[in-house]
């Protein structure tokens, strides 16, 4: 079975991925989302480059409690690429793809293994929908409106009919819906 591209994220009510300072503090980590299965069933993470500086390497600095610890431990044992057009890959940690995103993704694909999470950021997002390379979208809802901030789709070039796979409802008030 050919490896998956899975967009998974979280999404404010009024479709925003971040605040209008790239804040996230409204994004409820839910254990109930069962989030460390999605993790198993992936074994590699497509990062933009601000996504990468930004969490690629991150450590909690806070004593982690142990579900961080294994949550962290799980995401740095992913092989990481990272979609940049200018910077080279110097990190030991990551492989880094300049160009021609649709062949090196595909040749990507191709490999065996497991999905693939794609991370994002945003501009990354749009790329990969326009080049029609995103197999399923998890979207994580949650029950806030921020009225400004990043938004989930931008620049999207033709419309997409997807089909809905499953939806579930927690009781933070999170509610996640699968479409391929």
């Amino acid at each position: 079975m050919k490896r998956r591209i899975i967009l998974d994220l979280a999404v404010t009510l009024d479709g925003f991925i971040e605040g209008k300072n790239g804040e996230v503090d409204w994004c409820i980590m839910d254990s109930e989302l069962g989030f460390n299965n999605f993790l198993n069933q992936i074994d590699a993470i497509f990062y933009g480059r601000k996504s990468y500086d930004l969490w690629g390497q991150f450590t909690p600095e806070i004593e982690p409690t142990d579900s961080e610890k294994e949550f962290w431990e799980l995401i740095h044992s992913k092989e990481k690429y990272v979609f940049s057009r200018t910077q080279k890959g110097t990190d030991t940690k990551a492989v880094f793809i300049n160009d021609r995103i649709l062949e090196e993704v595909n040749k990507i694909k191709n490999k065996p293994g497991k999905d693939i999470w794609l991370y994002g950021g945003a501009s990354l997002i749009t790329t990969f929908i326009n080049l029609g390379l995103v197999d399923e979208f998890r979207l994580s809802v949650h029950p806030v409106v921020l009225g400004e901030g990043k938004p989930l789709f931008v620049d999207i070039k033709q419309r997409l009919n997807l089909k809905m796979v499953n939806t579930r409802t927690f009781s933070s008030g999170v509610v996640q819906l699968i479409y391929r």
